[in-house]
């Protein structure tokens, strides 16, 4: 069988262009002599839609949308994610459902078993789970369609279990030889490989061919990234997509040979995993930086450079994202700048060919200390002052925003926003976070990798010690412990949840591991009030990690 992985970039609520994605392929798979056209998880409705699932209208164009999908399936096979109404009864009123097709026909509809509600899943408060699974024929085989999370399940790959019931064992056991499980997975981190080293250890333990079609692109703060794949029944490689990127992959299963297992499947080690890893972070956030303005309407960017890594590779993604033309550029010195700040700006925006601008903000700076100089008198310069420098660059950069309709990317790292080392209403001011989950240590690693064959952040940027410039020879070391440090505790709390006692066990000093926990905890309405920002690790701050602002329990 002659089968095509369409992975397309859909956006949620454009019923009108995802229907145009999917008629779009299944005319290349009909011109290719493609039997099947499989597309990814949800992709009329697009993923994830939210409350927008609760609106009776999106729901009703989500029909009307499946049939002129069904109607442009003329003379060819499909499998296509969807929504459809539940029956009367108890439960939520819709399904999450993938439905097989063949020349304007529907042979079956598979809906999505295990409803997963965490991290950044809440599919249990919208979608009802399917009654029952099936198995359908098309052309010779028998195919069975879990969705997504319906393979997250094995018995013998995960030690500990989420659900009751294994989608998968059920299928199988009804004489499946095929399964298409269509995927909306988001990217963090050694996630793609994950997925693989899981679908193939189904895959042998079951003796069946699976065929694992993702989403990918940007949707809000969730990265998809593709990476689409078939393995046959030794659970070895049969064919893969690329990630980061729309294809429309095509393979024939019945002659397709074992290959190469590619680099982003790979279990790379040592410097190569880190080398892996950094670049995958860098186009997983260029992907989402570009659809996020792109989806939202916006065609340019501005950027405030203060001459450091952070704002650096902010400003990298932009220009890769949305083409150099299209990025704005800001410095906005102070007293407390430096020089070489500036110049480290000047030689980026010159690097990248941006477009720059240079504000200084002491005409502004000055006359609001004197306006505030009665009520601060008699008190020691403190945050309160450091903080109005960057409300002020807030203030200009939002401005500029305004008026040029250029979106403002804020440039905080995740281990400033973790411990709350950044300004509300300053240097948070933004309509997207890029870099939120990314670790000082990896703003790092991902420069050293842009740089590894010419400069593109300047050297100094990158080698000088990281400072706000708020105050006379303020560096980051003066409030928070070194970022080598403080990442690998925060990633210990933060995304596995250790205690403090157990982080303390991996070598850290108690007392600096409490007062790093104390200032996470402490900041959570700050992070409640930042910019939405790009996941790429396992638990990023946002609508994955939710905890209240007002609240008494301490570690």
């Amino acid at each position: 069988m002659k089968v095509a992985f369409a992975q397309i970039n859909t956006t949620v609520g454009d019923f009108r262009g995802n229907v145009e994605r999917v008629r779009a392929a299944l005319d290349r798979g009909r011109a290719e002599g493609v039997d099947l056209v499989v597309f990814p998880e949800q992709t009329l409705p697009g993923y994830p839609a939210e409350d927008l699932l609760e609106r009776r209208e999106f729901i009703d164009c989500a029909e009307r949308a499946f049939e002129q999908a069904l109607e442009a399936s003329r003379g060819i096979g499909m499998v296509l994610g969807t929504i459809c109404r539940a029956p009367g009864g108890e439960g939520n009123p819709i399904h999450n459902s993938s439905v097989l097709a063949d020349d304007r026909v529907v042979i079956g509809i598979q809906h999505k078993t295990l409803l997963p509600t965490y991290d950044v899943f809440d599919e249990g408060r919208y979608f009802r789970p399917a009654a029952c699974h099936e198995v359908f024929p098309f052309r010779g085989r028998k195919v069975g369609l879990p969705i997504c999370e319906d393979l997250w399940n094995d018995p013998l790959f995960w030690p500990e279990r989420r659900y009751a019931v294994d989608p998968v064992d059920v299928l199988v056991k009804k004489g499946a030889d095929l399964l298409i499980s269509i995927s909306a997975s988001p990217f963090s981190l050694g996630r793609s490989a994950l997925r693989f080293r899981m679908v193939g250890s189904i895959a042998g333990r079951h003796g069946v061919e699976i065929h694992y079609v993702n989403l990918v692109g940007g949707n809000t703060t969730l990265i998809f990234d593709g990476a689409s794949f078939a393995v046959g029944p030794d659970g070895r490689l049969l064919t893969a997509a690329p990630p980061f990127e729309e294809a429309f992959h095509v393979f024939d299963s019945r002659a397709a040979p074992q290959v190469r297992t590619p680099d982003w499947f790979a279990p790379a080690t040592g410097d190569a995993a880190r080398e892996l890893e950094a670049e995958s972070a860098y186009r997983a956030l260029v992907l989402g930086t570009r659809d996020y303005l792109g989806k939202s309407g916006f065609r340019r960017a501005v950027v405030g450079l203060s001459g450091g890594i952070d704002s650096a590779l902010t400003a990298v993604i932009a220009a890769e994202a949305l083409g150099p033309g299209n990025v704005i550029g800001v410095s906005m010195p102070s007293r407390y700048s430096s020089e070489g700040s500036l110049t480290d700006a000047r030689e980026l925006a010159a690097s990248l060919g941006i477009e720059y601008h240079v504000i200084p903000m002491e005409g502004i700076f000055e006359p609001a200390l004197r306006t505030v100089a009665p009520i601060f008198a008699g008190r020691r310069p403190d945050v309160a002052e450091e903080n109005m420098q960057a409300r002020i660059r807030g203030l200009i950069l939002m401005a500029i925003s305004n008026k040029l309709g250029a979106l403002l990317l804020t440039t905080g790292n995740k281990s400033e926003l973790a411990v709350g080392y950044c300004t509300l209403y300053g240097d948070m001011s933004g309509g997207l976070a890029v870099i939120s989950d990314v670790p000082k240590t990896l703003v790092y690693r991902i420069a050293a990798w842009l740089n590894r064959s010419r400069e593109v952040i300047p050297r100094s940027s990158i080698e000088k010690p990281p400072s706000a410039e708020l105050r006379p020879d303020q560096k980051d070391e003066d409030s928070l412990p070194p970022y080598a440090v403080l990442d690998p505790i925060l990633e210990a709390y933060i995304e596995r949840g250790k205690t403090v006692e157990e982080i303390a066990a991996l070598g850290f000093d108690a007392k600096l591991v409490e007062d790093v926990i104390r200032l996470v905890d402490r900041n959570e309405y700050k992070r409640k009030q930042a910019a939405p920002g790009l996941r790429i690790t396992g638990k990023a701050f946002g609508p994955g990690r939710r905890f209240p602002i007002v609240q008494k329990f301490r570690l």
